[in-house]
């Protein structure tokens, strides 16, 4: 398969499938619960947001990496994970309404955020050898294209035909689960010759970013005093990135249209699964009672 099919077609495309599946399951209505009860989901975004750079960055300093490596743990750090995130909360039997609500939350904020924070890495990792930069409005309006318009046509739709919208939902997050998926193989085989090349040196620092970034959220929900559910939630929110958004800035044309920077996120993706699995496994061993909140279309499609 052509790779700038892949990575100007495919991966846009299955961005805008998991983001408008997530909005086809929000309402107005779940973002107003912030105010009511915004301790978990103020927790919850200063990790992704913050703090979890900061790991990027000192991670990306302490490693032995070449400077282009080094920028593309930085910007994986900066892209919060996606419908993978709620999907493996629903499966450790977290918060799912609140793990909805914080990827919808930082996929909005980190449109503005991630140009600023992957500007920072070029000058820090690559003032010497590159002028290159990240354009801010560019490439604000080509992720709000990929992230908010999705997202506001899901929940558009959503208040006009609820639901027509809960039966898609179902189908469109399943679907765009599979989808990445399988997109991430496609990836993977395009890409398995620089993988070999770099997978050795890439490994030790994107499992060492899963590993501190999950502890980090578990650490931050324990000290916040929150019920286990949303210790959770935050845990698997904190430690997920989203490989396929940060494969899209470093790889589109109009954005970095640097593929090496991608190389960390697709060896990120692989192991993300295996420190994920951990969990769940842990969190699954422990009885805790149930949530009741809102269903999603996970809790609802395993009825």
């Amino acid at each position: 398969m052509n790779s700038s099919f892949l990575t100007t077609s495919l991966l846009p495309f299955s961005l805008f499938i998991i983001l408008l599946g997530m909005g086809l399951g929000l309402t107005l209505n779940d973002f107003k619960k912030v105010l009511i009860e915004p301790k978990a989901v103020i927790v919850g975004l200063l990790a992704q947001l913050i703090m979890v750079p900061v790991v990027g960055f000192v991670l990306a300093a302490i490693f032995p990496l070449s400077p282009e490596l080094a920028v593309g743990i930085v910007l994986l750090s900066a892209c919060p994970g996606g419908a993978t995130s709620n999907l493996l909360t629903y499966l450790a039997k977290g918060n799912v309404a609140l793990s909805v609500t914080l990827t919808a939350l930082s996929s909005l904020i980190t449109v503005f955020s991630i140009p600023l924070v992957v500007n920072l890495a070029l000058n820090l990792f690559l003032a010497e050898s590159s002028d290159l930069q990240l354009p801010f409005l560019k490439t604000v309006i080509r992720l709000a294209t990929i992230v908010i318009l999705p997202l506001l046509i899901g929940m558009f739709v959503r208040s006009v035909t609820p639901k027509l919208a809960s039966i898609v939902e179902k189908r469109v997050k399943w679907f765009s689960i599979a989808f990445i998926t399988l997109l991430v193989i496609l990836l993977i085989a395009q890409e398995w010759e620089t993988l070999q090349r770099y997978a050795l040196s890439l490994s030790g620092v994107t499992l060492t970013l899963s590993v501190v970034t999950m502890a980090l959220g578990f650490a931050l929900s324990t000290l916040g005093k929150l019920d286990t559910p949303s210790q959770r939630s935050i845990t698997i929110e904190v430690g997920i990135q989203s490989t396929s958004l940060a494969w899209a800035v470093a790889s589109l044309p109009n954005l970095l249209n640097r593929p090496t920077m991608a190389v960390p996120a697709l060896v990120y993706g692989l192991l993300m699964f295996v420190t994920s699995a951990g969990f769940i496994l842990l969190a699954r061993r422990q009885k805790t009672p149930r949530i009741r909140t809102a269903p999603s279309s996970f809790e609802e499609s395993d009825r």
